[in-house]
């Protein structure tokens, strides 16, 4: 895109963010595991402007497929169905003076234990006394920690900006960000320090501002890192999410569910997607052994030890075979160790009754799964 476009997409983007300080987005339908409670906190790039569900997305499914049971809250909900819980605290527009005006309300309702905030952007797209925005944000930060003491803190250094004179901002308000988080973690506070900053460049950003779906997944994974490195802020790995329990397994493209027809149990029986209804068809086990059971004796099984692609995926009685080892990895795909393909809704399908195949591996969402 040339210079003037990119331009003009900024500002484009910048009035809607600062329209967006009066409007708030609809009330949260809150949804809960039982999990750890995560509260990601801050403005659009929270809630996932441009790309609903923005960091959360690929936040979520490194957490699920690292088998950590987390539950996000917040008043606010948004994102795609393959986003196992959407809850969050992320307010387009808002600045930290504001989200600072109504945290301790977010936090006595949600009372989460651990918090993922990235704020400040706002302040300097709106040009809103960028001087003292590291002073605004020490105050927000004293006042989570006050209201809510025993929860662990990360405090990102802000996402870049296009516009170079905000970009320059930009660096200024996170360079004073490692020596407020240090001087709470002097003073005993559970605050960590989170460099988002490094991990984006302007190339990552789709309107100058927001980044693009690759750009959220970059964030993501720097908040899992940073979460691992902190014992307790996200429980223990194993402790769910598919270790041991069981869960469904969602299909990206069609928010449905990996099903066995008819509660068959009969050997050969080939998997579909079907509407999520909570029956025992529909929960699998990620064991030890890297099989995927369902019923408790039935395995995922690449028919006839095949390893080729359209090779049929059925549910056979347990035999420990390599056909019937399954890796899940961070990227949301769930692939086959004998073949190395990928567990895929046949041609795309998204419908009820789409087939379950191996494929191979070639990054489209039919071929990307969560579990919930």
């Amino acid at each position: 895109m040339r210079t003037r476009g990119r331009w003009l997409a900024a500002v484009a983007a910048l009035g809607l963010v600062v329209a967006g300080v009066a409007a708030q987005p609809g009330a949260a339908s809150a949804e809960s595991n039982g999990g750890v409670r995560v509260m990601p906190l801050g403005d659009s790039i929270t809630e996932g402007t441009q790309i609903p569900g923005g960091y959360r997305i690929g936040l979520w499914q490194r957490l699920v497929n690292g088998r950590y049971t987390v539950d996000f809250v917040g008043s606010q909900f948004n994102g795609p169905a393959s986003l196992g819980d959407r809850d969050h605290q992320g307010h387009p527009g808002w600045r930290i003076d504001q989200i600072d005006a109504n945290i301790v309300g977010w936090l006595n309702t949600q009372r989460p234990r651990t918090v993922l905030l990235h704020i400040g952007t706002n302040d300097i797209l709106q040009n809103y006394n960028v001087s003292s925005a590291p002073n605004r944000l020490s105050t927000l930060i004293d006042r989570i920690t006050t209201t809510a003491p025993d929860a662990d803190v990360f405090v990102a250094q802000i996402i870049t900006l296009t516009n170079s004179n905000q970009a320059a901002a930009v660096r200024t308000f996170n360079a004073a960000i490692p020596g407020i988080v240090q001087s709470k973690v002097n003073a005993g506070k559970r605050v960590h320090l989170v460099n988002m900053n490094s991990a984006l460049t302007t190339g990552d950003l789709i309107d100058g501002i927001h980044p693009t779906a690759n750009g959220y997944d970059k964030m993501a994974a720097v908040w899992y890192a940073a979460l691992q490195s902190v014992p307790g802020s996200i429980g223990n790995p194993g402790s769910g999410g598919g270790g041991g329990q069981a869960t469904a397994i969602v299909g990206a493209a069609s928010g449905r569910c990996l099903d066995v027809p008819g509660y068959s149990t009969t050997n050969g029986t080939q998997l579909q997607l079907w509407d999520c209804h909570g029956g025992t068809n529909q929960q699998w086990t990620h064991t030890s052994s890297r099989a995927l059971t369902v019923y408790g004796n039935k395995c995922l099984d690449a028919e006839g030890y095949g390893t080729s692609p359209g090779t049929r995926v059925t549910i056979y009685d347990c035999h420990g075979g390599t056909n019937q080892q399954w890796q899940v990895n961070a990227n949301g795909t769930i692939t086959g160790v004998q073949s190395g393909l990928c567990l895929d809704a046949n041609a795309a399908g998204t419908a009820n009754g789409t087939k379950l195949v191996l494929w191979t591996c070639n990054g489209q969402v039919n071929q990307q799964w969560s579990r919930r």
